[in-house]
């Protein structure tokens, strides 16, 4: 079963992920501690911190390129903020944390919600925020309140919070039952409503974001009570030390960015698959782009991109047709045009493998050019909308943002200035004059980010990968423990 969603995963997902992590302090305030206390003491000593973990999509697992997740993200930097090495003990469901770490370990970081009555437990500052979700299996109508969960086989994790937003319901719906299990993932329950053997679950929706690409017929229901806090956990009676530099450590990840970056990496923006497409380019993605993936990763190679870069630029210029055509003769995947074909030596521009690697090789000839000044990714996004406008205009693009006072090694101002050349008040001041300079923001943006939705893609198939090895039992119900209703 399994293997038939992931051969199908791509072909129907509405939305993109997207999760707006509101951080606020919870439960226990930063300990201002002049010694390092018995606890963290320990830890320096032997040089390394224990942390137990669970092997899921937002916390840990093992990638392409090797150890990766939100929350490992976030161990992997604090074990650095310590100054000494990360062993993980990933081997847990959501209800082995606690005990784990209130007898052997020094930190539980495991998409943990606040509990405050946890015995020999405290939590750190909360990290984002978990919002409980119903999800339900499509075709099951209006699943949009908590009476429609009634009568229905609904699932959940035990001791992942979401139970409790479960039982807090059932206070109103006193017939209310539902199933927990111990020994499942998310994953693997959303797969039990995808196969019908549930009909909705409850999970969060961070949670769902980062699963739904694999499992389009598990649709989003409404959400169920109050937001949890999604924290890190140390043993109590050991010293505050510990809990003290962990709470400073993400108060810092908070003021600097760090934190909302890896928020938006792992979770992505608010709609922002309805801005791009979302049908017609997963569409493509999955139709189109495996023909040609190793021609962009062969370019790539001999260009120094990122391979789904290049897939992107394609994607915004054409589609991904080696056929396309522009009004004005601009042809191929990726619509060179004739003077810029002959200069990179291109004899059929209809021919992808020659398009993928003229294009990759012409990028890469702006990219050069520009002026050593220009720096990282302001360089990038600067060379690709050359690709679009012309370095020419680019060029008076850049005047216009230092005539404004702005910097031009900056795509920022840069990118300010560029719809100013449409106008004659700015234009008549510019080498090449009048240009249609909105394109280009729109399209480096766009670039952005399909790179960003194929990156995401190549990602959630290494999750999927493990999911696909875990067998899910002919016998469901002897994974689940039966909450029932309490009249």
């Amino acid at each position: 079963m399994l293997t038939l969603i992931c051969r199908h995963f791509m072909k129907r997902l509405h939305a993109y992920f997207a999760v707006t992590a509101t951080l606020f302090l919870v439960l226990v305030p930063r300990v201002s501690s002049q010694l390092p206390g018995e606890h963290l003491a320990q830890i320096t000593a032997k040089d390394f911190i224990t942390i137990h973990t669970r092997n899921t999509p937002t916390t840990y697992y093992e990638g392409r390129q090797g150890p990766t997740g939100f929350e490992y993200e976030l161990m992997h930097r604090f074990a650095d903020y310590l100054g000494v090495s990360l062993n993980l003990n990933a081997s847990h469901h959501p209800e082995s944390v606690l005990p784990a770490v209130r007898k052997q370990g020094d930190l539980g970081a495991a998409a943990l919600p606040l509990l405050p009555d946890s015995p020999g437990i405290h939590y750190t500052r909360s990290i984002i925020q978990m919002q409980p979700l119903v999800v339900y299996r499509r075709g099951l109508n209006g699943i949009n309140e908590p009476e429609n969960l009634v009568g229905l086989e609904l699932g959940t994790l035990s001791e992942a919070g979401t139970s409790q937003a479960l039982l807090a319901l059932q206070r109103d719906y006193p017939s209310l039952s539902w199933k927990e299990s111990h020994e499942l993932e998310v994953a693997e329950l959303l797969a039990r409503v995808e196969n019908g053997t549930l009909d909705a679950a409850v999970i969060f929706d961070h949670q769902f974001r980062l699963n739904r690409l694999f499992f389009p017929n598990v649709e989003r229901g409404f959400f169920l009570g109050e937001p949890l806090s999604l924290t890190w956990a140390v043993p109590s009676g050991r010293g505050l030390g510990l809990l003290d530099a962990a709470n400073q450590f993400l108060q810092e990840l908070q003021e600097n960015g760090t934190l909302e970056q890896l928020v938006s990496r792992y979770f992505g923006h608010d709609d922002y698959l309805e801005y791009v497409g979302t049908r017609t380019f997963l569409a493509h993605l999955d139709e189109r782009l495996p023909t040609y993936t190793e021609l962009f990763k062969e370019a790539a190679r001999s260009t120094g991109f990122d391979w789904k870069l290049l897939a992107a630029v394609g994607y915004q210029e054409s589609h991904w047709d080696p056929d396309a055509v522009s009004p004005t003769g601009v042809r191929g995947l990726m619509m060179l045009t004739n003077p810029t074909a002959k200069e990179m030596g291109i004899a059929d521009r209809t021919d992808a493998a020659q398009s993928i690697d003229g294009g990759a090789r012409y990028l890469r000839s702006i990219k050069d050019r520009l002026p050593e000044s220009i720096v990282g990714n302001d360089r990038l996004y600067m060379a690709m909308a050359a690709y679009n406008v012309g370095l020419g205009h680019l060029y008076d693009a850049r005047k216009i943002a230092e005539m404004r006072g702005g910097d031009p090694n900056s795509w920022q101002d840069v990118r300010a200035a560029l719809p100013l050349l449409q106008q004659r008040e700015w234009h008549s001041q510019t080498r090449y004059g009048y240009a249609r300079g909105g394109e280009p923001v729109i399209y480096v943006r766009n670039i952005r980010r399909y790179y960003e939705m194929i990156e995401y893609v190549e990602r959630s198939r290494q999750q999927f990968f493990q999911l696909e090895q875990t067998l899910v039992s002919d016998e469901p119900l002897l994974l689940f423990d039966i909450i029932p209703p309490v009249e």
